[in-house]
């Protein structure tokens, strides 16, 4: 279980994962900094907890501004004095093959994908090392094992996964942990708008016969919080029904 009274920072949780993440912890206790770059949606996921008794904040930002991370970070000690978990959920997708990838494109999905988990964790790492207590959870995705129409996501993703084992090496020496959760296909605002027949071509892939939903992330992310998982780091693990099988 996670301690009551914990502090978290989520990134993206003004939807989708990143809001249940975000609504889940507060359940158990959790005081839950909303960070996302749509203020109005910060606010709405913050609203939602805070009318169900929790305590939250909402912060909005750029996860791929570093200065806005180290911001972020900030007021959280200011209004709570510490940060013990950051969930990293941020992120973007745009698909094309690779012959039709922009430079634009390219440099924007790994601005958002890579960066913004960096400088999320640089952000965090300054303050959970002084309590030599932390818990860092990073999204990565299931595409990163390499999807065809996904070079530039699941490149980008793949660098999360990369980017979460060279912290969990580094940050070990501080008592935090960081792990990485890789997620198939959730039904989220991201993933709506898919063509009916590609979806269903998805879904059939799928051993478990279904795509997941925010709330199968969200009880894992619990898991990786809790005080019992200390001596879990450097990690990635799949929650996609079983997609991955025979290809990892």
């Amino acid at each position: 279980m996670i301690q009551n009274g914990r502090v978290a920072m989520v990134s993206g949780a003004g939807s989708g994962i990143g809001k249940d993440v975000a609504k889940s912890l507060a359940e158990q206790g959790v005081k839950v900094a909303v960070f996302d770059l749509n203020s109005l949606k910060a606010e709405e996921t913050t609203d939602e907890i805070l009318s169900s008794g929790a305590q939250a904040i909402a912060l909005s930002g750029n996860v791929a501004c570093r200065d806005n991370c180290f911001a972020v970070a900030e007021t959280i000690i200011q209004t709570w004095g510490v940060l013990d978990i950051q969930v990293n959920c941020a992120g973007i997708l745009i698909d094309n093959v690779i012959q039709r990838i922009t430079e634009e494109n390219w440099d924007l999905i790994h601005s958002v994908n890579q960066k913004g988990v960096l400088f999320c964790m640089q952000a965090a790492i300054e303050h959970m090392k002084e309590n030599r207590y932390g818990r860092i959870i990073n999204l990565s995705s299931g595409a990163y094992i390499g999807n065809p129409g996904q070079a530039a996501y699941a490149s980008s993703k793949a660098g999360v996964v990369t980017l979460s084992k060279v912290a969990a090496q580094e940050f070990s020496r501080y008592n935090v942990t960081v792990n990485c959760i890789a997620p198939g296909m959730v039904e989220t605002p991201m993933t709506a708008g898919m063509p009916k027949e590609a979806f269903e071509k998805i879904v059939s892939s799928i051993p478990l016969g279904r795509v997941g939903q925010p709330a199968d992330i969200s009880h894992l992310v619990a898991a990786l919080a809790a005080e019992e998982a200390g001596y879990i780091t450097g990690q990635t693990i799949f929650i996609d029904g079983g997609a991955s099988l025979g290809r990892v």
